[in-house]
């Protein structure tokens, strides 16, 4: 995990024109499994600072937690981009990758396509991406076979 550019911009706006009060991108590295939930514990860190209701941050800590593991297990590489708007907070991974084939199989709970290494280790049961929906507002994925998946995680403050 490499914080790139990981800092906050004042009088930045997001894709819908709101002011971005924070963003963070880091950089995942896939199977780096000795810094694997460091950036979800940075994010959690920043919600609480920033006074977010102590239920939400749960929400979105465990959401970004998923989402980085999910690098971490089956891309190969990617970032993963953390801003906090007014009215929202918004998780974004971009990867290469080997992409979801069948993204309805991959949102049902227990399917997963992790690797013997993760298993072996007690990752890859299934549950990212059903814990992602489970806590976030509104959830979107983008994925081409062979080329990578965009996942947008987003939760309304």
């Amino acid at each position: 995990m490499n914080p790139e550019g990981s800092k906050s911009f004042d009088n930045k706006t997001d894709t819908a024109g709101k002011d971005v009060l924070v963003r963070h991108v880091y950089s995942i590295e896939a199977e780096n499994f000795s810094s694997a939930g460091e950036v979800s514990r940075r994010t959690k860190n920043l919600l609480k600072q920033l006074g977010v209701d102590g239920e939400l941050v749960r929400k979105a800590a465990i959401a970004c937690y998923e989402a980085e593991m999910n690098l971490v297990i089956h891309s190969w590489g990617g970032r993963l981009i953390f801003q906090v708007t007014p009215d929202k907070i918004q998780i974004i991974t971009e990867d290469t990758g080997p992409g979801i084939p069948n993204i309805e199989l991959a949102m049902k709970e227990g399917y997963s396509t992790a690797s013997e290494q993760a298993r072996e280790m007690g990752f890859g049961a299934g549950m990212g991406l059903p814990n992602i929906k489970r806590c976030a507002s509104y959830i979107n994925i983008q994925s081409k076979v062979g080329q990578g998946t965009t996942l947008e995680i987003t939760f309304q403050i």
